[in-house]
């Protein structure tokens, strides 16, 4: 009965421990978002940049083009969004954060963008992966 009850208490330390790190590795992930939302709206697209791999192997998927890597995104970023103008003010509605396994996560959520030019709103889904000990973007999808 001892040994049972030894057990069960064991399950659920560790149970709480990989809970206590899930919700942890969610709040960083959210701050990355909340970091990349102020730097967008600062007109800082290299600080929002960021949240994402400097990689090559960086992917950003949207108008049914796929583009690779983060010196690509930046770029595109910066001719997309030449000025205040058309940069405005982001804000994000986050609707889900799920884990897919010990070392990335998926978001799905929507983005809201309130401009001079018109505002542009829309959904996207990106993937957080671990990399060398820190969350990182490592596919955007976004609509």
């Amino acid at each position: 009965m001892m040994k049972n009850k030894t057990i069960l208490l064991l399950l659920f330390f560790v149970s709480l421990g990989s809970l206590t790190a899930q919700n942890s590795d969610v709040e960083i992930i959210k701050e990355i978002l909340h970091n990349q939302e102020t730097a967008w709206s600062n007109q800082d697209l290299e600080g929002f940049m960021e949240g994402y791999w400097k990689s090559d192997e960086l992917t950003y998927y949207s108008g049914g083009k796929i583009t690779k890597g983060w010196q690509t995104t930046l770029d595109n970023y910066k001719k997309g969004y030449p000025s205040k103008a058309e940069i405005g003010t982001l804000n994000f509605k986050i609707d889900q954060v799920t884990k897919i396994n010990e070392e990335s996560y998926y978001v799905m959520g929507q983005y809201f963008l309130a401009r001079e030019v018109g505002d542009a709103n829309g959904t996207f889904m990106i993937i957080f992966k671990k990399i060398n000990g820190e969350w990182k973007i490592i596919a955007d999808s976004s609509c």
